[in-house]
């Protein structure tokens, strides 16, 4: 008797374990990508309740290397932190399409998510939201300034301001006409095209007000009138505009640089009906605007601009209509040594008088 008993006991907790992952969403995510209305609203409609978990690029690393993809049923990496990971530690499957709905999505995102996500042939990723690096221009002052290369532009001497930091070497290169993202494959020529970018950044020196090192500084330069065209984000940009009109965040003519933040699902997801729900949920016209006009990120819905609010949508259309939207270079995943390169052209480029 007391065997049926333990029999009957596992069985009803199994029974109850299979009850609870079908009705829960285990969600790893970032803090503001999960807004409380829209979790209320995915579970009145969906009867799946959510459960959210705050992390970041390198914690979700870690928890899902930790539990080899356990433990969660949905993840947020940003789209360049998946495929390296995937090689050395298999904690994500591949996205099945059919269940995405892409017809809401701006294509071009998806298809560089797929891209930049893929591993062994195969996609991890759905793009969801992002944010960019252009240039804040004072217009007034400095209307013709429209590409990266007015960085080192001797008509605003004195007048210019940027971060030293990787981004900028990206950026120099795309002014030069390049595209260093084409040269991932070949560390050779890589190198040879960062000492171009250096020599271009030294030569330059001699017509940068200063290097900005943060949000702040970043808007204090322009907004001081010291510097006239600088590198910046496009939230600064805009939230300058908002009081001044002369100031505003443009991407440049070769391409803002951007990153994004994804759905990505864990190798062992036991819920991947919900994933995939909250994903469709998530990415809707109506719920992706609603995330935007809350925490001011792009979405990669392309209807969502329909239902943003009035200032916001003036952000967004201002500054990427949807031929600007589709030339944005998206961050691939940076090759195992680059970084080391790069970190010392920047070294260099401090060095230099």
């Amino acid at each position: 008797m007391k065997k049926l008993v333990l029999i009957c006991t596992v069985a009803f907790m199994f029974i109850a374990n299979g009850a609870v992952a079908k009705n829960t969403l285990r969600l790893l995510t970032w803090k503001g990508y999960a807004p409380a209305k829209l979790v209320k609203d995915f579970e009145a409609e969906t009867g799946i309740d959510v459960k959210i978990t705050y992390s970041n690029n390198e914690e979700m690393i870690a928890k899902l290397r930790a539990t080899r993809g356990g433990g969660f049923d949905l993840a947020q990496p940003s789209q360049d932190r998946i495929s390296f990971v995937q090689a050395k530690f298999p904690v994500y499957q591949p996205i099945d399409f059919s269940r995405v709905n892409t017809g809401q999505l701006t294509a071009s995102m998806v298809e560089a998510v797929k891209k930049n996500s893929a591993y062994d042939g195969k996609a991890y990723a759905v793009p969801f939201c992002y944010g960019t690096t252009g240039m804040i221009v004072n217009q007034k002052m400095a209307p013709d300034a429209k590409d990266w290369s007015d960085l080192w532009n001797p008509k605003y001497a004195g007048k210019i301001s940027y971060r030293l930091k990787r981004p900028l070497l990206i950026a120099t290169a795309f002014g030069l006409g390049e595209n260093p993202f084409a040269l991932y494959n070949d560390i050779n020529a890589y190198r040879a095209l960062m000492k171009r970018v250096e020599k271009t950044l030294i030569d330059g020196k001699k017509l940068v007000k200063n290097y900005w090192t943060s949000g702040d500084t970043q808007v204090a330069i322009i907004k001081s009138g010291d510097a006239w065209v600088i590198s910046g984000w496009d939230g600064k940009g805009w939230s300058l505009h908002a009081t001044n009109p002369d100031i505003d965040f443009i991407a440049p003519k070769s391409g803002a640089l951007g990153w994004i933040d994804t759905f990505a699902i864990p190798a062992k997801s036991k819920n991947l009906d919900a994933a995939y729900k909250w994903i469709n949920f998530m990415l809707s016209p109506k719920n992706a605007a609603y995330f935007t006009n809350k925490e001011g990120y792009g979405t990669a819905s392309a209807d969502a601009i329909k239902y943003l609010n009035e200032d916001i949508k003036a952000n967004f259309s201002r500054s990427f209509p949807p031929e600007v939207l589709d030339n944005i270079k998206w961050h691939p995943p940076v090759p195992e040594g680059f970084e080391t390169i790069e970190a010392k052209v920047l070294d260099r480029i401090k060095a230099a008088k």
